[in-house]
């Protein structure tokens, strides 16, 4: 690879991160925006907008990370950049294996949250915040159903006699969503492998061209 195919590699990688950095962007504004005007959660410790504004972060420190050292063809950062995916790349499969091993117990606990939740619903302007966008998002009642409120379920809860509770009606959607979400995770994966190849072929590259050169 000469010269030209450099400065082609180093392109596309500048690029290439260019948009990851406006992704990570947009995630950190989404995130700021649920945060101040509307809290959903992710689960009943989890905020959703906590877990974009980290998401959006990392993304675009990373995604910097590369940018800066594609375009200015500096080792350094084009391996920290590199060592940041990998580390990026293992957390998530090792997550994915965790959730795949512990998969029961932790919708033993995520239930169980759900429910201790529920008896601090008028106490507690979050947990209130949490149900009702839950209950709103998902148009479903309760952990298990309208029962769970001893007979006072709140506005947010849909009227009817076949409303679902809203742990059965996460779980429905997950598992009828399992496709999609595979297939963003198997994508997501391979991008986070291309740049790390992407990363490793310049760094060689750099290495050859400076030796080429007699730097």
């Amino acid at each position: 690879m000469g010269m030209s195919g450099l400065k082609l590699l180093k392109y596309v990688l500048f690029f290439f991160n260019l948009l990851f950095w406006f992704c990570g962007c947009c995630i950190l504004g989404f995130g700021i925006y649920l945060l101040i005007h509307n809290n959903l959660w992710l689960l009943p410790f989890l905020p959703l907008g906590n877990v974009l504004v980290i998401v959006g972060s990392i993304i675009m420190v990373v995604a910097f990370l590369g940018c800066m050292g594609s375009i200015k063809e500096n080792k350094c950062l084009l391996m920290s950049f590199f060592i940041l995916l990998l580390i990026i790349l293992l957390a998530e499969v090792t997550l994915a294996i965790l959730l795949f091993v512990y998969e029961q117990k932790l919708n033993k606990y995520v239930s169980e949250s759900l429910t201790t939740s529920i008896q601090k619903y008028s106490s507690d302007n979050s947990t209130r915040e949490m149900w009702d966008s839950i209950q709103s998002l998902l148009q479903c009642c309760g952990v298990n159903g309208t029962s769970d409120w001893n007979g006072h379920p709140p506005a947010s809860c849909p009227q009817g006699p076949q409303v679902q509770g809203c742990y059965a009606k996460a779980k429905q959607w997950f598992h009828s969503n399992f496709l999609h979400v595979g297939i963003i995770t198997i994508c997501v994966c391979v991008i986070q492998v291309l740049g790390m190849s992407f990363a490793l072929t310049l760094n060689c590259q750099i290495d050859k061209t400076s030796q080429t050169l007699g730097l």
